[in-house]
């Protein structure tokens, strides 16, 4: 499987390195820094701590298999990106998160109302790059974009909400990092066939596609957030245990466990301790002793074929189809 893992990475890193090339040289060639500075240079400061791109790289590839025309998608993949860096500055203030990308959090570089100010002028801005288009593919645009941006605030005031709830069930969950994660990755997608003028079924299957494999992009992230390698993962292994983030392991743990797993879960869960190392290694000894690492990559390739099953349907080429499902199965196996 590892073996497998590395030779997908390869494949994905040389199919998605000309979109990541041209994305970065189109975002860094925008001046964000104007009057008043105090609201424009955080913005410039988070687009510029780096990261992945993966959703404005989907745009483009959406747009690249629909009409092999992606540089028409750039400002759609930049609405993508500048919302996606909003919602990590709000998050981040929400969380009162330290770092981001191993940088100062914009409220701890500049102060939470700047941030605050500054994320909501990179919604506006947002919107405003589908001006680049003509009127029927902006109102789809725009539509869609609305949609999505209020889903994403829906599933994380879910989120908020799971924090003080001991009630939470699995299928919540699961609704609530589809708002959450899933549907932008989902929206992405879509952008670039919209862009692309694909028809409204296989814009509608892409969709489809990007959701669910949004759905296995988190819980992936879950089964990482604890069995992952530390000098991979990026993260601290057992993070979201000493948060007591409701994961679908700590819910899938109480739905199948003993009594007394159960109790200690919710014990461990219902407190936040200055040393957590004997913490993360009971609950983690809890998940393997009920198979839950077994369950959640079930789950994970679960939401991985339904995302494939969508690509019979869309009239694109064979070799378009194995490039999406290479990409899927990358994402599924991945370790970062």
């Amino acid at each position: 499987m590892k073996f497998l893992s590395l030779f997908l990475q390869k494949i994905i890193d040389l199919d998605i390195l000309h979109y990541q090339k041209d994305f970065i040289n189109f975002l860094e060639s925008k001046k964000w820094v104007r009057e008043p500075k105090n609201l424009y240079e955080p913005l410039d400061y988070i687009l510029k701590l780096g990261g992945k791109r993966m959703r404005p790289i989907l745009t483009l590839m959406a747009a690249d298999i629909f009409s092999g025309a992606y540089q028409k998608a750039m400002p759609a993949a930049l609405a993508v990106e500048v919302f996606h860096n909003f919602t990590l500055i709000h998050d981040d203030i929400m969380d009162a998160a330290p770092l981001r990308r191993g940088k100062a959090t914009v409220h701890e570089k500049w102060d939470v109302n700047t941030g605050i100010l500054s994320g909501d002028a990179m919604l506006i801005l947002a919107y405003q790059f589908f001006e680049n288009y003509e009127p029927i593919v902006f109102q789809k645009l725009a539509k869609l974009f609305s949609k999505t941006a209020l889903e994403v605030c829906d599933g994380q005031q879910l989120d908020v909400d799971f924090e003080t709830r001991n009630d939470v069930a699995i299928d919540e969950y699961i609704d609530m990092i589809r708002l959450k994660t899933s549907v932008l990755v989902a929206a992405a997608l879509k952008m670039g066939a919209i862009v692309a003028e694909a028809n409204e079924q296989d814009a509608d299957l892409i969709y489809d596609f990007g959701l669910n494999l949004g759905l296995a992009f988190q819980l992936q992230d879950d089964y990482l957030d604890t069995f992952g390698d530390p000098a991979t993962f990026g993260k601290q292994i057992g993070g979201d245990i000493i948060e007591n983030k409701k994961t679908y392991l700590y819910l899938k743990s109480l739905a199948i466990a003993n009594e007394e797993d159960c109790k200690k879960l919710q014990r461990f869960y219902n407190q936040k301790l200055e040393n957590n190392s004997t913490k993360i290694a009971e609950v983690t000894q809890i998940f393997e002793s009920n198979n839950i690492p077994v369950l959640i990559k079930e789950k994970i390739a679960n939401y991985t074929e339904k995302a494939f099953q969508t690509l019979s349907s869309m009239h694109i080429s064979e070799e378009n189809k194995e490039g999406l499902k290479n990409f899927g199965l990358w994402l599924m196996n991945r370790s970062v």
